[in-house]
């Protein structure tokens, strides 16, 4: 319910926009000493406005699904994100190089997004590369890049959980 109420505020907001409900963001803390702390949510609502270029993800952290239901529960601990108190966690920017993509020719476009990333309730700028690839009407985009826990309060020991996961996000926007 949540999620189709975003949907209803993003779409009639942003009416110009492209949106989805099933953008995927992949959490990879794994280490060699252990490969489980691997997650995806399937449910990340998403916009990209084609011609102001900004770019907007929202994700519910409950919605992680790891193979082990203890890290599952970490994740969403007091310690880790705190879904109870933060439940959502965004990203809020911009196509920096918009000039480089043409979203009404097909094509592979590598560009830098830069902005607002929040967790926990702790904002930080980010830069990311991301990749653009526009195929008829369908435009994808997808961005892999390290998030150190440290800046958002979350400490890990390195060992069993990188200080610096993979993020991998991925949007298909029709």
């Amino acid at each position: 319910m949540m999620i189709l109420a975003m949907v209803a505020v993003t779409t009639s907001l942003f009416a110009q926009k492209k949106t989805t409900t099933s953008a995927t963001v992949a959490f990879d803390a794994s280490t060699p000493k252990d490969a489980l702390p691997k997650a995806e949510n399937k449910t990340v609502i998403a916009a990209l406005d084609t011609k102001a270029g900004t770019v907007k993800f929202e994700a519910i952290v409950k919605n992680f699904a790891f193979e082990n239901p203890k890290i599952q529960e970490h994740f969403n601990g007091e310690r880790w994100l705190n879904s109870e108190k933060f439940p959502v966690f965004d990203f809020k920017g911009k196509i920096v190089d918009l000039s480089k993509v043409d979203f009404k020719k097909d094509g592979t476009y590598n560009v830098s997004v830069a902005g607002q990333i929040m967790v926990k309730g702790i904002a930080k700028p980010i830069t990311v590369p991301a990749t653009i690839v526009v195929k008829g009407a369908a435009i994808s985009a997808t961005s892999t890049f390290p998030l150190t826990l440290a800046d958002f309060g979350v400490m890990a020991d390195g060992e069993k959980i990188q200080k610096e996961p993979k993020i991998t996000v991925s949007a298909d926007f029709k």
